[in-house]
């Protein structure tokens, strides 16, 4: 079982944080909450954690120093700054300090989720495994080859790129959109086509998919046995 990954949101906006929890709650994080820097940072010497969002806007000390500390101190959590629309100083600011990203407000939970899984890749980059076994069959990721009880399955193209990429990184979420800039499939409609395909060749039923799931809210996801 993939262990889920443990974000920490630090914002002293009641509703952002409630919001947060909930909607990347639902996207399969572990998710703890700070109002504060001092919250933060006690929280930080007790728990490992994979991301943490930081408001920079933040009474007493603001996110910038709690950022420039972290990185101080060697922790080197990847960091999204939640920043003032407009404001660059505190943009250019959090990048020299270390921040992998910013997303100023008011913003999308959508658009914040996609963020966050983009970095998450990029600085939790696993081995990638040898095979995915699927309900029979093996899909030999470094060769490409899908094979079942009865040998090898046709791919096209497309479903194999599709597949390729996604049993790369089993259980991460991709969006359409980064799948459609990452294959040759060239829209997101098209991925949607393609993952039709693909589902009617390795699931034992494509109406329910258990493999290549569907993300509400970012798009598709395989889940190997």
């Amino acid at each position: 079982m993939i262990e889920a990954q443990h974000l920490l949101i630090v914002d002293d906006d009641d509703r952002i944080r409630d919001l947060l929890k909930k909607y990347l709650g639902r996207q399969g994080y572990k998710m703890t909450v700070a109002a504060d820097a001092k919250a933060a940072r006690k929280l930080f010497q007790t728990f490992s954690f994979d991301l943490a969002i930081l408001d920079i806007m933040m009474p007493g000390e603001d996110g910038l120093s709690l950022l420039s500390a972290l990185r101080q101190d060697g922790n080197q959590t990847p960091v999204l700054l939640l920043t003032a629309r407009g404001n660059a100083s505190d943009r250019i600011e959090g990048l020299k300090l270390g921040a992998d990203d910013y997303l100023p407000k008011p913003f999308e939970p959508e658009e914040l989720s996609l963020r966050v899984a983009a970095i998450l890749r990029r600085t939790h980059m696993p081995e990638p495994p040898g095979e995915v076994e699927m309900s029979g069959l093996v899909f030999d990721v470094k060769r490409g080859v899908l094979t079942g009880p009865e040998g090898a399955i046709r791919l096209t193209d497309g479903e194999l790129q599709l597949l390729t990429l996604m049993a790369q990184q089993p259980g991460e979420a991709f969006s359409r959109e980064g799948l459609a800039e990452q294959t040759s499939n060239g829209s997101e409609r098209s991925i949607d086509v393609q993952v039709t395909r693909l589902r009617k060749k390795i699931e034992p039923d494509p109406k329910n998919p258990i493999h290549l799931q569907t993300v509400r809210g970012i798009g598709y996801r395989l889940m190997p046995d």
